[in-house]
């Protein structure tokens, strides 16, 4: 129960404000919303809009304001602070992204305790839990008073069971019949095997994924125009089953009239069109459209624009059902690397792998070099996986910093062997090779 009292005056200057009842909150953080000063005269109104400020913050339950002989006195009752929450019976979804989706709510450890952010707690984690099929969950919450006027929020949840995908609908598909769209499709709404690879099993992100499926085979064999119109996941009455409906719209088979670059293409007009996937007469497919962007840009970037941008601009013509591409090429300035620098080698010595590049430090930037160098540290032996990361140097446009990330790996081996001679008796013999001995990436073997 939240309440306001306000004494009703006639007009009276402010010799001094006192404030009183505050504990966790500051009196400089109420002298910072309030709208009045020592020295204003102040009536009823001027309280009222005193307290609605006051209120504004959130962090109070009562407030009661008046005047005594020149003195405003504000009476405040603090909201209780959020000291710990509490989570049991969460098995399928982590505590800590409970917690976090509670924190986007607006409740977390340290926070300002509001009853009413409760049933917005409650929805959070009903939404989380129906993300993944389990309409059934059910969430209880017991609110424990501590010292110091804090809370405690435990929360207890029965996570209830995965809804199952009883029927999946496909309406407005012509090209394609309902049975080749759903076998491209994760969640299954039949088949023995089906339920026990838990396809049958109703989940957001996969609902999410087979949708991009089908848009990406639709738009990788000619309709561009393709459009998901809506889709619905109506739960059945004892909410253990699912119904999805997914409207689509086809559109018509689009073929490509010509393709032609625009843009700054710096005099390699002739190597990025000969990277061109797609001629006229070719069926349209976004996923051809995407690798050649991508081919642009890596002959860009061979050349020293690592900040090259590619950009496919589309020009549908309805009536004869063709597209016109235009691939538009932005360079941006030629680019150099300021440094390489190298993480995860603890043993290896930073100059064995220095000595593998085939990039420089203070050269022209190419993506050609940049990606051998990788793999020419891969392939020295000493370790799992070598990744490469470039990052544009802040305040310089032209600038890069290459690093590269290794996983080092076991380089060494010893071996141990006994035999048997009647001239000798018992032989014994070792072998103790290391191909990155001490780091330097020399090889050492001894044997005995």
């Amino acid at each position: 129960m939240v309440s306001a009292g306000v004494q009703v005056v006639a007009a009276e200057t402010i010799d001094d404000i006192r404030i009183e009842g505050l504990q966790r909150v500051s009196a400089g953080a109420i002298f910072a919303v309030l709208p009045i000063d020592i020295g204003d005269p102040v009536d009823s109104r001027q309280i009222a809009d005193a307290s609605r400020a006051i209120f504004a913050t959130g962090n109070f339950q009562n407030i009661d304001i008046g005047i005594d002989a020149g003195v405003l006195i504000i009476n405040l009752h603090e909201r209780p602070s959020i000291s710990e929450i509490n989570i049991d019976g969460n098995k399928a979804i982590e505590t800590e992204a409970l917690l976090e989706g509670l924190e986007n709510q607006g409740m977390a450890e340290g926070r300002v305790f509001q009853r009413a952010t409760l049933e917005g707690m409650r929805r959070e984690l009903a939404r989380q839990y129906g993300a993944q099929g389990r309409y059934d969950a059910e969430i209880t919450t017991d609110i424990i008073a501590k010292p110091r006027n804090r809370v405690a929020v435990d929360i207890f949840i029965d996570e209830g069971s995965v809804a199952k995908i009883k029927q999946i609908n496909i309406i407005g598909n012509e090209v394609y019949d309902d049975k080749h769209l759903l076998d491209l499709m994760e969640l299954k709404d039949r088949g023995f095997f089906n339920g026990f690879k838990g396809r049958k099993k109703y989940a957001r992100e996969k609902l999410s994924g087979d949708l991009e499926t089908i848009n990406d085979y639709y738009l990788n064999r000619g309709y561009i125009q393709f459009a998901m119109r809506s889709t619905q996941v109506s739960v059945g009455p004892t909410k253990d089953s699912v119904y999805i409906t997914i409207n689509v719209d086809e559109g018509e088979q689009f073929k490509v009239n010509k393709v032609q670059l625009a843009g700054d293409v710096k005099d390699q007009a002739d190597t990025l069109e000969r990277v061109f996937l797609m001629s006229e007469g070719k069926t349209f497919s976004q996923s051809l459209v995407t690798r050649t962007e991508e081919l642009m840009k890596r002959i860009m970037g061979n050349e020293g624009y690592a900040f090259a941008e590619v950009s496919s601009i589309p020009a549908v013509n309805a009536e004869d059902k063709t597209v016109d591409l235009t691939f538009f090429v932005d360079p941006g300035k030629r680019t150099y690397v300021r440094s390489i620098e190298f993480e995860g080698n603890y043993k290896t010595a930073d100059e064995v792998l220095r000595r593998e590049m085939r990039q420089m430090e203070g050269g022209l930037a190419s993506t050609n070099l940049i990606e051998l160098s990788r793999v020419r540290l891969e392939r020295l032996g000493f370790f799992k996986q070598a990744k490469v990361e470039t990052s544009e140097v802040p305040g310089a446009d032209d600038l890069i910093d290459v690093r590269y990330e290794v996983e080092e790996q076991s380089s060494g081996s010893v071996s141990a062997s006994v035999g048997f001679s009647q001239d000798v008796g018992l032989i014994f013999g070792a072998d103790f090779q290391q191909n990155n001995f001490l780091g330097t990436g020399k090889q050492v073997g001894i044997q005995a």
